[in-house]
């Protein structure tokens, strides 16, 4: 029977540990000035040399020619202290993990007042001394801090936080560390040739990875698999496979992991899922699985980042490996490289406690070569987005042949009603409708003569309904939210000399969302930045409603010229039909939004009447108008039909035989200003005025003649409005019925 190979190699000296230098040139240096504590705290990971280094000062202190930095190695101690002695009298080691109570602690302070038998000191090691219950440690506090001269105290733990605070503070802490790969592979390397063992390419670098940096679990794995390989026919000399390495550790066959990571480079999915079934079939765990591929995928972004230098990063592999490996660096490029990484990554995060690890393995190997598909599907597509771009310019050169033809084109359409002008994204209206006239755009195509003639500018309506798409598209890249707005959107008009853009929009709802709240940073920005991108301009809004068809509307070619004044300006969509406004002559300069100046009195008296256009809710009839200009105080005895009846009058008529007022209605002719003569109808106000009589007698008169007023021209009559309107200056906005006031109300 063989002593395990870390317990044959375990260090003698400082000098033999390997990767723990923050450790034993402090210890060395303090045992060489005389400069030792009388408590010592080790901490680390597992397996990373602390119970060897207390073993080894525990030599130095009590070694014949100490204490010393190097032991002697002949003397009694340190011949007891080697790897093969049967140990010291005088150096205790208690395992705190069964010896961690109040007794254990009381017995160690009796035996610690005793002097040594034969060495100098008598030093007690404490191995995973986190176990010590918080009694134990306070049994033990005041020994520790104000020991025996002969005594020193070395504790060993794995989670150092757990010590008491206040035994902690007494001692001198060393922090161990995993030791680095490179050092690791250099020293399993040096065991395997003082062992007469061979071992095939790539089983060290599968072994240290395998021992996680602990020297000792390292060189138990390795202890594993020499003994479990034989010498090959013909020879004596034990031969680790790689094979049987591989099988044994659990890793991924660098041949299969090879064609996988070649099938991802490719976007080969008929490669790549059958080799994915046969990582399965051959029961290989998949999530150390995808930690292989995880780990492939790091060396070739190494590899990629550092070029030839790469051996100096990546240990261990040889030189033809190497060179396969620049090649599906080469094929996936720098950039795919980082994104399968990062899905990679996420899936092995996903697989932890999974109950289908399959599935995610499969998942995530879709999911990278649905990547690679867009990758390639997306690379030609960049220099068409250029010409796209630049297609304003070229319209705009003069050597453009089809220039000529696409700048005519808006012109011809002018002659028939907007309505009937089709769009990109809405679908032709199968017939106008000319009995819902349509309010112009406030813009300064609407004040300007159409004519047909070529813009100046490169950029048109034709051509921003052509690039529509395009622009929602780069639009979607930008913000997502504001596509969607966008979507409802649709260009009506385009002025190319201010760069006016005319948008209609369902709602005044839309509108405000489209404005936004943050200035810069809104959606009418965003699309701002999108159309400057497609099509060159920068240009300026202007809110319109919707037309019924969905189309554009342009100005018909043969309407007569607008001035600036009778300019109509368009106003919020949720407000309805809009309502006619004549603009000031001198109307400020565009902005991002482009506004229009109120009117004055004056203006609105001197302008000439705009065109008709359905009335929105505060428009009234023609003789509800007149009467409310020039209204007609009631006479004595005559109940004047517009005053609201009071309370308790017999002759007052019920709300119910009032007709309902319809505010579809629309007038035949327009709405004229405050100063307009009234006109003097006998239907507009059919009662004659009374002569006026004193008090008495209008007591003692006869009841009231109610004389009914006939709606003239056909319109709707309601009481008392005219009056409400003239006295106090009210706006009308809805009916509502009257209730009489009761005494309980």
């Amino acid at each position: 029977m063989t002593t395990a190979l870390y317990r044959r190699y375990r260090p003698e000296t400082f000098g033999e540990m390997i990767g723990q230098s923050q450790v034993t040139d402090p210890l060395m240096t303090a045992l060489r000035g005389d400069r030792v504590g009388h408590a010592y705290l080790f901490s680390g990971p597992r397996g990373c040399g602390k119970t060897t280094s207390a073993r080894i000062l525990a030599r130095c202190l009590n070694c014949a020619a100490g204490p010393t930095d190097t032991p002697c190695g002949t003397c009694d101690s340190c011949v007891e202290l080697s790897r093969a002695g049967g140990g010291s009298l005088d150096v205790v080691e208690i395992d705190a993990a069964s010896h961690n109570g109040v007794d254990d602690a009381r017995d160690l302070r009796e035996r610690a007042t005793f002097a040594p038998s034969r060495d100098r000191y008598k030093i007690f090691i404490l191995d995973e001394a986190h176990m010590v219950t918080p009694q134990g440690f306070n049994a033990l506090l005041k020994l520790v801090e104000e020991p025996p001269e002969h005594v020193k105290f070395i504790f060993a733990t794995t989670e150092p936080e757990k010590v008491l605070g206040t035994i902690r503070s007494r001692t001198h802490h060393y922090p161990f560390r995993l030791v680095p790969p490179a050092a690791m592979l250099e020293y399993v390397a040096k065991l395997c040739g003082e062992e007469g063992v061979i071992v095939e390419q790539g089983v060290l670098p599968l072994v240290v990875r395998a021992g996680g940096g602990s020297p000792r679990d390292t060189l138990s794995l390795l202890d594993q698999l020499i003994a479990g390989s034989d010498a090959p026919a013909g020879s004596e000399t034990v031969t680790v496979a790689y094979a049987r390495a591989v099988s044994l550790l659990g890793y991924t066959h660098a041949a299969l992991l090879d064609e996988i990571v070649d099938a991802l480079a490719a976007g080969d999915a008929a490669a790549a899922f059958p080799a994915i079934d046969r990582v399965v079939q051959t029961g290989q765990d998949p999530r150390r699985f995808v930690d292989d591929l995880l780990e492939r995928l790091r060396d070739l972004i190494v590899i990629a980042a550092v070029g030839a230098g790469a051996s100096a990063v990546l240990r261990g592999i040889a030189e033809d490996d190497l060179e396969s490996m620049r090649a599906q660096a080469a094929a996936f490029g720098a950039a795919r490289l980082s994104r399968t990484a990062d899905v990679v990554s996420a899936a092995l995060d996903d697989m932890s406690g999974a109950t289908s690890p399959r599935l995610h393995l499969e998942l995530m190997v879709a999911r990278v070569l649905a990547g690679t598909t867009d990758a390639v599907a997306q690379a030609p597509a960049q220099p068409a987005a250029v010409a796209r771009s630049a297609a304003p310019e070229r319209v705009a050169a003069p050597a453009a042949a089809p220039a000529p033809v696409a700048e005519s084109a808006p012109a011809v359409t002018d002659s028939v009603p907007s309505d009937s002008v089709p769009t990109a994204d809405a679908p032709e209206p199968s017939s106008p409708e000319p009995s819902s006239p349509e309010p112009s755009p406030a813009s300064p195509a609407s004040a300007a003569p159409a004519a047909v003639t070529a813009p100046t500018g490169p950029v048109t309506l034709a051509s921003v309904l052509a690039a529509w798409p395009a622009v929602l598209t780069r639009l979607e890249g930008i913000s997502r939210t504001s596509w969607l707005l966008a979507t409802a959107v649709q260009p009506l008009a385009y002025v190319t000399e201010s760069e006016v853009l005319t948008l209609g929009f369902t709602s005044q709802h839309d509108v405000a969302k489209f404005k936004g709240t943050t200035p810069g940073s809104g959606p009418s920005d965003h699309l701002r930045t999108a159309i400057e991108q497609e099509l060159g301009v920068r240009v300026k809004y202007v809110p319109a409603p919707m037309p019924s068809g969905g189309a554009p509307r342009q100005p018909a070619a043969s309407a007569p010229p607008a001035t600036a004044d009778a300019a109509p300006a368009s106003e919020p969509a949720s407000a309805g039909p809009s309502r006619p406004q004549a603009r000031g002559a001198s109307a400020s300069a565009v902005t991002e939004w482009a506004v229009a100046p109120i009117p004055t009195a004056q203006e609105v008296v001197s302008a000439p009447p705009a065109p008709a256009a359905p009335l929105p809710v505060d428009d009234e009839p023609e003789e509800v108008e007149a009467a409310a200009s020039a209204p007609v105080p009631p006479a004595d005895g005559i109940v004047d039909r517009d005053e609201p009846p009071l309370p308790g009058d017999d002759e007052a008529p019920s709300f119910d035989d009032e007709p309902p007022y319809d505010p579809s209605y629309e007038p035949p002719a327009s709405r004229q200003g405050p100063t307009a003569p009234t006109p003097a109808t006998p239907a507009a106000r059919n009662e004659a005025p009374a002569p006026a009589a004193p008090a008495q007698q209008r007591a003692s008169s006869a009841p009231p003649v109610v004389t009914e007023r006939a709606p003239s021209l056909g319109g709707v009559q309601r009481y008392g409005e005219a009056v409400i309107r003239q006295v106090l200056g009210a706006t009308f906005v809805r009916e509502e019925p009257y209730e009489p006031p009761t005494r309980f109300s």
